[in-house]
């Protein structure tokens, strides 16, 4: 899906999400455009039939979602395949809840690109037992450097949690940042970002699985994120969430399995996410139909 409007419009209007460092004026607007992304999330009910196919697909709060990308998330969920829901040795209609991300990017010609980059089912349940769940987990500070340049972002951590719930490593995973800066100045507030995060982490505690799967494994590895911000973001439902990507590291005590989704960025803030573990049904067929 194309669309030379949306993107357009949340970097021309979203001052307070994407705002200029004070060295930030030797870039030029194309600079700017070609860096930038925007992701918006929405969820929905889907109903799947006793083969796997969609019956139905509900979005919510339609009314708050611009109509053509309402139109082009009905298009797509129209094409998935689930792997079949079974009960008692028989497939079963069934209906799930659904995490949809979708990316606007700019496109080799010059147009912002909308894509369905990522789809979850299921979410976080601080009460379930067969989940890690969080105990303690008390939120990093704001950095100084971050506070004297009016930095803001958002961090993504992936915890290797341990048997007895404590903290065994961390890595920031990614940092993505709603500032505009040279490389150096952005390089720095991603540094500071992390280092505050994975600082706090070190302290956290988690309540291990005592049921399903899951339970005996020797550690598992969640992804946690973390949000820095001045109240100036306001992600309502509905609205691109402009930022300007950070690369990408590697937990070096977890294996990446072939096609996996990054669904970073379809959780939410002061939840704990298992990485390698579905809680819902499995999609056989690609996002994008």
């Amino acid at each position: 899906m194309r669309s030379s409007l949306y993107l357009a419009l949340a970097l021309a209007l979203g001052g307070s999400i994407v705002a200029a460092a004070p060295d930030a004026a030797a870039q030029t607007r194309s600079e700017m455009r070609r860096t930038a992304e925007g992701s918006m999330v929405l969820t929905g009910q889907v109903n799947i039939g006793t083969e796997g196919q969609v019956e139905g697909f509900v979005l919510d709060k339609r009314e708050k979602v611009p109509a053509e990308l309402a139109s082009f998330v009905d298009r797509s969920v129209q094409t998935w395949r689930f792997e079949p829901i079974v009960r008692d040795g028989k497939p079963v209609r069934a209906r799930t809840q659904v995490s949809i991300r979708l990316v606007a990017n700019i496109g080799p010609d010059g147009k912002d690109m909308v894509t369905l980059d990522a789809a979850t089912f299921g979410g976080y349940d601080a009460t379930s037992t067969d989940q890690v769940t969080s105990i303690k987990m008390a939120p990093p500070r704001f950095p100084s450097v971050a506070l004297n340049m009016g930095g803001s972002g958002d961090v993504m951590l992936i915890v290797k949690v341990g048997r007895d719930g404590k903290v065994m490593d961390v890595i920031a995973e990614q940092v993505n940042l709603r500032v505009l800066g040279d490389a150096r100045r952005m390089e720095r507030l991603r540094e500071a970002f992390a280092k505050q995060s994975v600082d706090a982490a070190h302290r956290w505690s988690f309540r291990a699985p005592s049921t399903g799967d899951e339970k005996d494994k020797p550690f598992w590895s969640v992804r946690v994120p973390v949000s820095f911000d001045f109240g100036e973001v306001t992600r309502g439902y509905g609205q691109w969430n402009v930022y300007i990507p950070g690369p990408r590291a590697h937990a070096p005590w977890r294996e990446v399995g072939p096609g996996e989704q990054d669904v970073a960025g379809l959780l939410a803030v002061g939840g704990v996410y298992m990485t390698d573990v579905s809680n819902g049904p499995r999609l056989l067929t690609p996002l994008g139909g």
